[in-house]
């Protein structure tokens, strides 16, 4: 780390893995038990199936997620490595401070002033 500066490129990329469109909520639907196309899909409105698969090959090269098919069936199913597993605490991490921070049915990511932003709970 450079402690001159606070910048750190191994944080850096780190974030910008997880913090990648469409990433986190594609890591999160498989910490839930997610692990087929469709249904990783329609766990997040608004994702296309060419960015789901394109975003699944980026996590895939990352190490985060395997892809497997078995003989049975012709339908590959998804799992989190044991790298991506170790991302749940950061995942709930983020989901608690979006629960305090966002209010339900908040503007869309990056819309709005952050100085708009008000905790939902009391201090």
């Amino acid at each position: 780390m450079d402690e001159t500066h606070g910048y750190c490129p191994v944080f850096h990329r780190a974030v910008e893995l997880i913090g990648r469109r469409w990433n986190g909520p594609i890591i999160r639907a498989l910490l839930d038990g997610a692990d087929r196309f469709g249904e990783i899909r329609s766990r997040i409105p608004g994702l296309t199936d060419r960015l789901l698969a394109q975003r699944l090959r980026e996590l895939e090269r990352e190490g985060v997620v395997e892809r497997a098919s078995s003989f049975a069936t012709t339908v590959p199913h998804y799992t989190l490595t044991t790298k991506g597993h170790s991302l749940a605490p950061v995942i709930e991490s983020i989901a608690q401070w979006a629960a305090a921070w966002e209010p339900t049915g908040s503007d869309p990511v990056g819309a709005g002033t952050p100085d708009r932003r008000r905790p939902v709970r009391a201090s």
